[in-house]
């Protein structure tokens, strides 16, 4: 019985390492995924898992159909086949390189106040 009692703690602990470090993040993860998935939009750049590119022109419920070339080389995918949104990435880079543009103008104007007050 001691040996027994000492043993159920250890899988207790076991188990709740277990749960924060394997199946909470893969449940994360694939929640992101889907959410890519169902943000997807005619006109996005996307890269599959297969590496290839392309412009979505058609959605439907399970299947997108891309353009991958110049020549509107056409092809019907999976929707799982998705592995990132380039556009929503680029998008997300100009938002980010946009904020802190004006980030930096907030504070160079609270530097010319501030010398103002000083010269006063």
């Amino acid at each position: 019985m001691e040996g027994l009692s000492s043993l159920i703690p250890m899988i207790v602990i076991l188990g709740l390492m277990m749960y924060f470090m394997i199946w909470r993040p893969e449940k994360k993860k694939k929640k992101e995924e889907e959410a890519l998935r169902n943000s997807l939009q005619v006109g996005d750049k996307i890269t599959t898992i297969g590496g290839i590119c392309g412009k979505i022109v058609e959605i439907d419920a399970e299947n997108i159909v891309i353009e991958t070339s110049k020549d509107r080389v056409r092809m019907e995918l999976k929707k799982w086949s998705v592995m990132t949104n380039d556009s929503a990435v680029e998008k997300a880079k100009k938002a980010r390189a946009e904020a802190q543009a004006a980030a930096k103008e907030r504070a160079a104007q609270k530097k010319r106040e501030k010398e103002d007050k000083n010269i006063r």
